[in-house]
């Protein structure tokens, strides 16, 4: 019984995470023979295999809302709030092909989403103009998505990795970001902090990225059921952001509550995903 309630389990959350064609993009992706861009031993196999990734992947996208041009170009074009388990089905499949698929496959994926990225133009309510092609917008939404997870595998991994291997980390992800149009992208955790830091006179948080916030943690698309489960996810997703985006989000910062209850839940949440998915 017990196998067949992990079985249920893996299966509903890859369905979620992968779509319907989830069994074959991944037979695809893992099966076919031929070179790929990171070696087995690469740490960023390590990091985007992980259980982890539930919670880096939402903590990301609350940190990529702080900057008005992303977030605008988000809410315009992106279909979140209509499609969001689409989103994220394509997010994942586009982060397992160019990590463990061939490099032919990893180049086609990569030259859609640019393809995609040229055509997302528009302008803010402020009147600003934003296109989603731009190589400092497309490095800062690398920054934060590589920084997320890398903080997400550092607390929650099955096994924390050594220094070294987080800064290998950030150069193997400097190799994806870098063929999507980011220029001199950070390739050390030292310089990923400091991009990031350099990102920060250009952050706010206006009603769009507030909206997205409320969406994403709030009113999930899921059965009622489920929602306590999401909500342990979400919890952990905003105690791993960086302290100085809270207030800028509304989202209040308890550091009792978070040592002693969020961040074991998600150490407990992380486990049963690992479990339930055999990782």
């Amino acid at each position: 019984m017990l196998t067949s309630i992990r079985d249920q389990l893996g299966q509903a959350l890859f369905r979620r995470v992968a779509g319907p064609d989830g069994p074959a993009t991944r037979a695809r992706i893992h099966d076919t023979p031929g070179p790929r861009w990171f070696g087995p031993d690469r740490p960023i196999r390590t990091v985007h295999g992980d259980a982890s990734m539930f919670i880096g992947g939402l903590s990301a996208l609350l940190l990529q809302s702080l900057h008005p041009l992303a977030m605008a170009a988000v809410a315009g074009h992106s279909g979140y709030r209509g499609d969001p388990w689409g989103r994220l089905q394509r997010t994942s499949a586009f982060l397992a092909v160019t990590t463990y698929g061939t490099a032919t496959d990893a180049q086609r994926a990569v030259d859609h989403v640019r393809g995609i990225h040229e055509r997302i133009r528009g302008t803010t309510a402020e009147g600003v103009p934003y296109h989603a092609a731009d190589p400092h917008l497309l490095g800062w939404v690398h920054a934060a998505e590589t920084d997320s997870f890398l903080r997400a595998h550092e607390r929650y991994g099955a096994h924390s990795l050594d220094d070294a291997a987080y800064d290998a980390y950030v150069a193997d992800t400097a190799r994806i970001a870098e063929a999507l149009g980011v220029i001199d992208p950070p390739r050390d955790r030292r310089e990923l902090v400091e991009r990031l830091s350099a990102y920060r006179p250009e952050l706010r948080a206006g009603p769009e990225a507030r909206a997205a916030a409320r969406f994403l943690l709030f009113q999930p698309p899921l059965p009622l059921a489920l929602r306590p489960f999401y909500g342990g996810l979400a919890a952990n997703a905003v105690a791993l952001l960086p302290p100085w985006t809270r207030g800028m989000l509304w989202l209040p910062r308890l550091p009792v509550v978070e040592d002693l209850a969020v961040r074991p839940t998600g150490q407990a949440l992380t486990r049963t995903i690992r479990w339930a998915m055999h990782r």
